[in-house]
C-alpha cells in the first residue's frame, strides 16, 4: 500500500467512490447476500458490486462467508474493523438528509400501500394489446 500523508485521503481511498459508501451503509444493518445488495443499490452492475466487495474484503472492512450448499450461498457482513465506520456512515447520512434540498433532491415520501380501487373505478383500456417499441399506450375514449 502506498504511503499516505493525509488520513482523509487514506479513508477516501478505502471507502470512497460512488458505490462503496452505499454498500457499507446497507451492510450496517446486518448481513446481506449478493442478490440483496443488488436490489438495495439500483444502478450498480454485478461487475462493479463484485469488484467493490472484493476490494472491501481485501481491506478487511467486510467479511465474505461462503456456505457449502447447492446452490452456493455467500453472505457479506461488516468486520469489527468495518463496524468502526458506522459513525462516519451515520454522519454522511445525516449530512445528506440535512442538505438534500440544496441539491434538488426531494424528501423521500413515506411508503404507503396503494389504495385498493373501488368497484366504480376501472383500469384504462388500451387500444393495442401490446406495445412494440418506445411508443406510449393509447387510452380508449370512454
Amino acid at each position: 500500500m502506498e504511503s499516505f500523508q493525509c488520513s482523509v485521503k487514506l479513508t477516501a481511498d478505502i471507502i470512497g467512490g460512488k458505490w462503496k459508501p452505499l454498500i457499507l451503509f446497507n451492510l450496517e444493518s446486518g448481513t446481506k447476500r449478493f442478490s440483496q445488495l443488488q436490489r438495495l443499490i439500483p444502478g450498480m452492475t454485478k461487475k462493479m458490486l463484485t469488484q467493490h466487495l472484493r476490494e472491501l474484503e481485501r481491506d478487511e472492512i467486510i467479511r465474505r462467508k461462503v456456505y457449502a450448499e447447492v446452490p452456493p450461498r455467500v453472505e457479506y457482513s461488516l468486520t469489527k474493523h468495518g463496524e468502526s465506520l458506522k459513525p462516519i456512515l451515520k454522519l454522511m447520512s445525516a449530512w445528506g438528509t440535512r442538505h438534500r434540498a440544496r441539491y434538488g433532491v426531494p424528501k423521500p415520501e413515506a411508503t404507503k400501500p396503494a389504495p385498493e380501487p373501488t368497484s366504480l373505478e376501472r383500469p384504462p383500456v388500451l387500444d393495442k394489446p401490446a406495445l412494440t417499441g418506445g411508443e406510449a399506450p393509447v387510452r380508449a375514449a370512454r
